[in-house]
């Protein structure tokens, strides 16, 4: 019986890809090799990863849903649907069947399978600064490595093999197999050598022939000026090596970026909430604001209103990659005092009957639209 990946990531079956990618995240995390060390751990974070390799892949989750595989075999439930993978090559099912023909008749056969490992995923917090300016890290990882002693032949001294003489070193058979169509040539993985093409003759101490091992490797992390919170860096190669022959998977760090105590960052530009005295923006004045280049003299003109944004040019943040740089908004907005002396309230009293309702233009238009 298939089994069911939404029941292990724990989603509906017709959850957003952010719904599954936000359950992988959660669950890889709760059960990863370094954080939970118990072989029950280990089983289903190997099985949250393989659900996620299914149901991350549009094409691989769309087979899965139809015949409950992610290879598509319209044979494997369902009986006869599934034809768009006979004449579109979907990865799986019939396509493969005709290519395994093809390949009898002299078309691309004796290529030994090519693997990639899996992809490690992970969090770094970074301070504002940081991730505005760009910064290097250090991340200490545990990941599996082609073992160096064997140079992942999984043999003692990378020699102690031999070619294994039922694939010839291919590490791949064909069979043939009847179906419907009649007889056809398949080809698959040698099970004699589980598609490696060598028979191991002494095995390697260090990795006991599984030609990887895990450790534990520190890596030193680039992080790019203007990187935000949320984005992903991915490294290449860095991730886990495959059990075959292949390329390694990649590490991808999703960046936790820390709130500043007064900037807020949108996209590429700063912005700040300068509160100001009432009777600054009335009578005028300069006060030294926080950017990200140091403190900066901002000269506040008399007689400026609560709300007016001043735009400081190229204060910004850098993009992501480009030689560009965002604005800096600082928002004016005036305070009031929390509360009034008795002479400080007479002089305001004073102040207030000086000034006739035609300088509070705004005001006078209230009324007037409110009669």
């Amino acid at each position: 019986m298939a089994k069911d990946y939404y029941q292990i990531l724990g989603v509906e079956k017709g959850a957003s890809e952010d719904e599954i990618k936000s359950a992988y995240r959660r669950l890889a995390k709760k059960y990863h090799p370094d954080l939970n060390k118990t072989e029950e751990a280990a089983a289903k974070f190997k099985e949250v990863n393989e659900a996620y390799e299914v149901l991350g892949d549009s094409k691989k989750r769309a087979n899965y849903d139809q015949f409950g595989s992610a290879e598509g075999n319209p044979f494997g439930q369902g009986g006869a649907g599934g034809f768009g993978d006979f004449f579109g090559g979907g990865g799986g099912g019939f396509s493969d069947i005709f290519s395994d023909i093809f390949s009898a008749f002299g078309g691309g056969g004796g290529a030994r399978v090519q693997e990639r490992g899996q992809d490690i995923n992970l969090e770094m917090n970074l301070t504002f600064e940081e991730a505005c300016f760009g910064c290097e890290k250090e991340v200490t990882v545990g990941k599996i490595e082609k073992c160096s002693s064997c140079n992942g032949t999984g043999a003692k001294n990378g020699r102690e093999f031999s070619t294994c003489p039922e694939c010839r070193g291919t590490g791949r058979v064909r069979f043939t197999q009847n179906t419907m169509f009649g007889t056809t040539i398949r080809e698959a993985g040698c099970p004699k050598c589980n598609a490696t093409g060598k028979i191991i003759k002494e095995k390697c101490s260090d990795c006991g022939g599984k030609g990887t091992k895990r450790m534990s490797k520190t890596i030193k992390v680039k992080i790019p000026a203007g990187i935000d919170d949320g984005q992903t860096l991915r490294m290449r190669g860095e991730g886990n090596a495959p059990t075959r022959e292949g390329q390694n998977g990649d590490l991808n760090i999703k960046m936790n970026v820390l709130p500043h105590k007064v900037l807020v960052r949108k996209g590429n530009d700063i912005y700040l909430d300068l509160y100001l005295p009432f009777t600054t923006t009335l009578l005028g004045g300069k006060i030294d604001i926080p950017t990200l280049k140091g403190n900066y003299t901002l000269s506040v003109p008399e007689l400026t209103a609560s709300g007016t944004v001043m735009r400081l040019k190229n204060k910004g943040v850098k993009a992501l990659n480009r030689d560009y740089y965002g604005d800096m908004l600082v928002t004016i907005k005036a305070e009031v005092p929390k509360n009034l002396d008795k002479a400080t309230k007479a002089k305001l009293e004073e102040l207030a009957s000086n000034l006739s309702e035609n300088q509070y233009p705004k005001y006078t238009n209230f009324k007037k639209n409110t009669k």
